[in-house]
């Protein structure tokens, strides 16, 4: 049985595109079940449903907490009976309970080289610090905001005048390759979880994940 795969999203989708297109390899060992956005116009929903994928909108707008909105979410989710949970451009900050209730099968992709540049406007702040790479990592998510254990990291050069567009793009092709890869880890139970550490094939990961490219 293929593992059941639940996505996140708030916007276009294209880490989810990327997913649904890994996903129809035969050889794949996930399928996604269900996508849901905190925004109904996410056009992310669009290409779920061009393929045949349960989705739903909950606008987080609707309640009057984050705390009542991520309990709503949990339900939500748990519906679909994950394995695990993705997030792709999900733009909420999560509550502990949320991350709590799926410790372990929560995954998320963020646009720096982790530990560096958490939170907003990574490739603006790399870019201001004259930084010569940039990059996106696959995380683990914890309490601590794109804090949790990073699994895989894949680099990308800064060029002298380069625009936020130009390297937006260069990180978006690598988030492209490297997120369907780790989701398939993932599902093929190499890859988890242990005492808030990232462990792949029976190995602890280092800070930056695996063999950064």
């Amino acid at each position: 049985m293929p593992s059941r795969i639940v996505v996140l999203i708030s916007g276009s989708g294209t880490n989810l595109q990327a997913l649904i297109d890994a996903c129809k390899a035969t050889d794949y060992p996930g399928e996604i079940v269900g996508v849901i956005s905190n925004k109904a116009d996410a056009y992310g929903l669009v290409r779920a449903q061009d393929n045949n994928i349960a989705t739903h909108a909950l606008s987080h707008k609707d309640f009057n907490s984050r705390e009542d909105y991520d309990q709503a979410l949990i339900k939500q989710i748990d519906l679909f009976q994950p394995d695990v949970v993705v997030l792709a451009g999900f733009m909420r900050i999560l509550t502990a309970n949320f991350v709590q209730h799926f410790s372990g099968k929560l995954l998320n992709i963020h646009p720096s080289l982790l530990p560096k540049y958490q939170g907003l406007n990574t490739h603006q702040r790399a870019i201001d610090a004259k930084d010569t790479e940039h990059g996106v990592s696959v995380h683990f998510v914890t309490e601590e905001l794109d804090g949790g254990p990073v699994i895989l990291q894949a680099k990308v050069p800064i060029f002298e005048g380069d625009t936020i567009n130009d390297l937006a793009s260069r990180v978006h092709e690598q988030e492209h390759r490297i997120y369907p890869l780790v989701v398939k880890w993932f599902c093929s139970k190499r890859v988890m979880m242990i005492q808030d550490k990232a462990v792949l094939d029976g190995n602890v990961l280092p800070i930056s994940g695996y063999a950064s490219e």
